[in-house]
């Protein structure tokens, strides 16, 4: 395409008005898919503005899925403005129907859960149903999770499920450009959360321990808006924070205005204490707490308590959708939780599944492969090169999660993440199992 072109077309030039002529543009088919575009320099010399304007406005389309920078090509259109993607947390790979072990997603065991029908035959009747007032929380649920809340919380707010809470924090925080940090590796899904926000994000090392002071205090220096990080059960590693070190991350935070997000996603599963920074900064502290995975994936409920400030943006932004979260399903969960039969099915649950993790990790590590941490669902798995680890697991009919989809950039270790919740319980299978994941972590076919 011709820069001059180009800019005979772009009424405004600013970053928002090129962005928008360019966008008109490709809705309206004058511009088409693989499209070159002129250079950031060519297109800023015909307008008469910076190269950085016209950077702005690229990056703006790239954020749309509309246009492409390849090294050799340039900057192509790849089309019309599209919805965003999650692309790490949908990459997850099909490889056919010949796997027989999905260890990629990390669900909770069917057999496991507490039974829903009495829950939700006690809520079917719950206080003000069918009215149309927005109740942030039913006292009912409010009753049932304050006790075991880890500090005192100014606000409270049912949302449908963890990543929704984790999501709708960060885009009440943070605006287009702003830093948010977090730990990596981290969740995929968080990662294409904040890249969909448009937040520039700010990796925190971390190690057994939980997120590493000397990368914190590395990550403040760019005065990021929030930052977000999991206590206990942490995906992809399994570590959980200590309070010695709690203490060394809060010493760091202090003196900063940072927004302090605690997802806590596996609750009332995870075998390590909660740590929470809200007993020191109950002001500026939001805790998440997913019921999925230790009540049932479908009451889609995770409870957010905190920074009061943090809460009602949330509550506004939901108003303008959904407005609150079914008191069915509230009253449901608030059932469960004081339910003594399920809470002990929920503590049956932890040991089971934190003896899945421990044996298989007690059976690679037998087998020289080393996965560190101690809690949560899933194994992180060094190996000497991902895809073909992936490969080689897939022609033994095992599926997993590729390490890379939880990292930013390509880690010096490449790694792969095994789901150990719904593992086998027969020691035969497991060691056949734990034969195949060694092998493919050494390179071996």
């Amino acid at each position: 395409m011709d820069a001059g072109w180009l800019a005979q077309r772009i009424g405004e030039p600013s970053a928002r008005g090129i962005a928008a002529a360019l966008t008109d543009l490709i809705r309206e088919g004058t511009v088409t898919a693989q499209t070159r575009l002129p250079t950031v320099r060519g297109l800023a010399r015909e307008l008469g503005v910076s190269s950085g304007t016209v950077a702005e406005a690229w990056s703006e389309l790239r954020r749309r899925g509309m246009i492409h920078t390849e090294r050799r090509r340039g900057t192509v259109v790849l089309g019309p403005p599209d919805v965003p993607r999650p692309i790490r947390y949908e990459r997850i790979g099909h490889w056919g129907d010949r796997l027989a072990i999905d260890l990629a997603i990390a669900s909770p065991d069917p057999a496991l859960l507490p039974p829903l029908d009495s829950a939700l035959l006690a809520a079917a009747h719950a206080d003000g149903l069918n009215d149309y007032a927005r109740e942030t929380i039913t006292p009912r649920l409010r009753a049932a999770v304050e006790p075991a809340w880890p500090f005192a919380a100014q606000s409270w707010l049912a949302v449908g499920g963890g990543y929704e809470g984790v999501q709708l924090l960060c885009q009440t925080t943070a605006l287009p450009g702003d830093r948010i940090a977090i730990e990596e590796p981290t969740g995929a899904r968080l990662l294409d959360i904040l890249e969909t926000i448009g937040v520039q994000i700010i990796p925190v090392a971390c190690d057994e321990s939980g997120p590493k002071p000397d990368s914190l205090a590395k990550a403040l220096k760019a005065r990021p808006v929030a930052f977000v990080y999991q206590p206990r059960g942490q995906s992809p590693c399994g570590h959980a924070v200590t309070p010695e070190r709690s203490a060394e991350l809060a010493a760091l935070l202090e003196p900063a205005a940072t927004l302090i997000v605690e997802d806590d996603g596996i609750g009332e599963l995870s075998v390590s204490p909660m740590v929470s920074m809200g007993t020191r900064f109950p002001g500026r502290t939001v805790l998440v707490r997913s019921f999925s995975k230790s009540h049932g994936p479908d009451l889609r409920i995770a409870v957010i308590g905190g920074a009061a400030d943090a809460v009602e943006r949330v509550r506004v932004l939901r108003s303008f959708g959904t407005g609150w979260t079914s008191r069915i399903l509230q009253d449901t969960l608030a059932h469960l939780l004081g339910d003594a039969g399920v809470r002990e099915r929920v503590e049956h649950a932890r040991a089971v599944y934190a003896s899945r993790r421990a044996r298989l990790a007690g059976e690679l590590a037998a087998r020289g492969v080393r996965t560190g941490g101690s809690d949560g669902l899933v194994l992180w798995v060094p190996v000497r090169e991902e895809s073909a680890a992936l490969v080689t697991l897939a022609a033994h009919g095992i599926s997993v999660a590729a390490g890379s989809r939880y990292v930013i950039d390509p880690a010096p270790t490449p790694h792969v993440r095994l789901a150990t919740a719904r593992l086998t319980d027969d020691p035969g299978k497991l060691a056949e199992l734990a034969d195949v994941v060694a092998l493919a972590a050494r390179g071996g076919s």
